[in-house]
């Protein structure tokens, strides 16, 4: 920094972590210049809106995304004088009033389906939306008890797990649905693999595997789930699984092509939805070291979390560097520098 800049109190940003967030989310920023002086106090700028200020020293602050805060840069004011603004990326609102419990799910075509899952045993008068790739949200099934997880296979029909029934119910492009598969258990997570066979997560502790032609077999056993199983392919073939149970130092497993159960990383506070990108890193909706966002695993399970925000539970990474993510009431979008999968293997 100049002599001048420095004379005149100047802020600077140097980075922010995590380079992401939703509104209500906690990053932390790091820089100089950010002390108090002549009774002014920093301010953080999301865009155009904002922050709360958690905490202030000369080369950190702590602030909270606000709701409403849109655009992709942060800046610290003082007074007159402001920052740089510095990238990151800030997750925008497109759909509340929902209630979904894993991860959204997303065609070709760009729409989005996400639940209104509902307390065990209650009937929701609309229990799956239909978000357009414009954002208009439309009612699409009223029918499903307790819907859970979702899954969209190659033909681009959608899949939905129901828990309260441990029912698969499979929904065609033009949205009539029919149940496909019962006695599935507690079923919650959903995920097809690259062979068209599909995987659904039984929390009681079993996941099952389907064949096309409805063959059914016990692919893998593991502890019981408090909540719900959440699955994802990796690029190489394997299925990783989180399933929030009594410890408070979760893991995430891996289970080989031959059913093979592994813990792939141990550490994670109340891990739920997760997504791979073409790299083969792993995101997943969880808490580390007491904050809370999405943390991403790298193939060598190093851990960081990449993405404040609170009440998340599923994520969909695409191709085109977008994230969908969920909440336990509302659907976000964030443009990302992260490269999701193709859709639908």
């Amino acid at each position: 920094m100049s002599s001048l800049a420095k004379m005149n109190g100047t802020p600077k940003i140097e980075n922010v972590k995590p380079g992401a967030a939703l509104p209500g989310g906690e990053v932390s920023i790091r820089g100089t210049g950010f002390g108090p002086r002549n009774h002014t106090r920093p301010h953080v700028q999301f865009g155009t809106s904002e922050g709360d200020v958690m905490l202030a020293a000369d080369n950190l602050l702590v602030a909270r995304v606000p709701e409403g805060a849109a655009g992709g840069a942060v800046r610290v004011c003082m007074g007159s004088v402001e920052s740089a603004p510095y990238p990151m990326a800030l997750g925008s609102q497109i759909a509340d009033n929902l209630h979904p419990v894993g991860n959204p799910a997303v065609d070709s075509e760009g729409n989005i389906y996400v639940t209104f899952s509902g307390q065990r045993g209650q009937k929701v008068p609309v229990s799956l939306y239909k978000i357009t790739a414009s954002h208009v949200v439309k009612p699409y099934i009223t029918e499903l008890m307790n819907p859970t997880g979702l899954a969209i296979d190659r033909d681009g029909y959608l899949f939905v797990s129901c828990r309260h029934e441990g029912t698969i119910h499979r929904v065609s492009p033009d949205g009539r649905a029919m149940q496909w598969i019962e006695g599935m258990g507690v079923a919650t997570g959903l995920a097809f693999d690259k062979a068209g066979n599909l995987y659904v997560g039984d929390r009681s502790g079993t996941i099952f595997k389907i064949g096309p032609d409805r063959e059914i077999f016990v692919f893998a056993t593991l502890e019981p789930s408090m909540a719900a199983y959440h699955l994802a392919f990796s690029p190489a073939g394997e299925l990783f699984v989180t399933g929030p149970t009594t410890s408070s130092f979760e893991r995430v497993h891996r289970i080989s092509p031959a059913g093979e159960v592994s813990v792939f990383f141990r550490g994670l506070g109340r891990p739920q939805g997760l997504a791979f990108d073409r790299r083969g890193n792993l995101y997943v909706a969880a808490s580390l070291g007491g904050k809370r966002g999405i943390v991403r695993l790298t193939p060598q399970a190093e851990a960081e979390l990449v993405l404040g925000g609170s009440n998340i539970v599923g994520l969909t990474l695409l191709p085109s560097y977008r994230a969908v993510i969920t909440t336990n009431s509302a659907l976000f979008t964030l443009d990302w520098d992260v490269e999701g999968l193709p859709l639908n293997g």
